[in-house]
């Protein structure tokens, strides 16, 4: 098993999405930092799980390995289960969820081995199972290898904490900061979104040039394992990354409800002095004073037949508006259908990898600066 200073951290990425994680986490000086299968792994003590949690923006779930050993049938993985040294990092009295999967293995019962490992867990710490908890062990079954890991993140870290009105099909922070990432994106320039929503975009890009941490506001799973230090994760929350000029942020959307869920939504955020959001359509749309910067774009993808057919005009309308009065600014559009993205007859650049967003398959479009 690995000393608690040299832990496995594995960075869940969202699919597709693994190669800007792993940018992020290099360029935020964590140890190691490798792409693997839907994530990231990295090394380095607990407080750098904390600081994982705290600072990465693309990660979904940080997830830390506490061991592992071989095991054949049941009665074996009972065994070695009750040895493993749980009190190492688990308190008894927090509820635990236990988690299994099993895969090319002669233990081939995921479910049953879940329940061994929930007894071992009872009878050994005297841990509450609960299928509530907020603090999951998970168990990985793989080729008779049988690997356990706590997820030290609980909520899904695109819950920021801080946004509390969603609009229809909201784009989830995470992904948002690696789009932006993308796109070239680094907190020096403005950023508009002409069909915000609840405004995720434009407040991950103002929390980015404020410097603000994503994890600032939630509580986190580690908080609850015998590890943690509440001294040293309060200095690291008062933290904060060096602010970048200031700069500011404009969203925009025909619908006046997700125009006051963005106002809202930044306001939670601290960053509404900031940003500026108004209610207009695309035709509307015309660059703000100052410098020139990123627009970026999430716009609808149209799931039902017949849909397409009317979203080309609107992606037409869009890449004219651009092209005529965004001279020098450059454009980033997620949608799932190359002929919308085409439809714009912007000067687009090789589409970006295949990125699920929840169930949906869809791609980064860019442009540089429009001539």
């Amino acid at each position: 098993m690995e000393q608690t200073n040299d832990l496995e951290i594995f960075l869940v990425a969202t699919p597709g999405l693994e190669a800007p994680l792993h940018a992020e986490a290099t360029e935020q000086g964590f140890a190691d930092a490798k792409v693997i299968a839907g994530g990231v792994v990295c090394r380095g003590g607990w407080p750098e799980v904390w600081r994982a949690n705290l600072c990465l923006r693309g990660a979904n779930k940080v997830l830390v390995r506490i061991g592992s050993f071989p095991a054949v049938h049941l009665a074996q993985l009972d065994k070695r289960a009750r040895k493993f040294p749980w009190s190492d990092f688990l308190r008894p009295e927090v509820p635990v969820k236990v988690e299994a999967t099993s895969r090319k293995s002669r233990i081939y019962h995921a479910g049953a081995a879940r329940q061994r490992i929930e007894r071992a867990l009872a009878e050994t710490l005297g841990t509450p199972i609960s299928t509530d908890a907020a603090l999951r062990v998970l168990l990985r079954i793989e080729k008779d290898i049988c690997t356990f890991s706590i997820d030290t993140s609980g909520e899904p870290l695109h819950k920021r904490g801080h946004k509390t009105s969603v609009a229809k099909a909201p784009m989830r922070e995470t992904m948002a900061a690696m789009f932006l990432r993308e796109c070239g994106y680094h907190g020096t320039e403005p950023v508009l979104d002409p069909m915000c929503g609840s405004g995720t975009f434009v407040i991950e890009a103002a929390e980015i040039s404020l410097g603000l941490l994503p994890g600032r506001t939630r509580n986190f799973a580690f908080e609850s394992l015998r590890s943690f230090d509440p001294d040293i994760w309060s200095d690291m929350r008062a933290g904060s990354e060096p602010p970048a000029p200031e700069v500011q942020f404009f969203g925009s959307d025909r619908n006046a409800g997700a125009i006051e869920a963005a106002k809202a939504n930044a306001e939670q955020a601290g960053v509404s002095t900031n940003t500026t959001f108004h209610c207009h359509s695309i035709s509307d749309l015309k660059p703000p004073q100052g410098a020139e910067g990123l627009v970026i774009v999430n716009p609808p993808y149209g799931a039902r037949i017949g849909d397409e057919k009317r979203l080309r005009s609107l992606y037409g309308s869009f890449g004219k508006v651009l092209m005529s009065r965004f001279k020098c600014w450059r454009v980033g559009i997620v949608t799932s259908t190359p002929s919308l993205a085409h439809a714009t007859r912007l000067p687009l650049l090789p589409a970006g990898p295949v990125v699920d967003h929840g169930g949906t398959k869809i791609r980064l479009y860019r442009t540089d600066r429009l001539v």
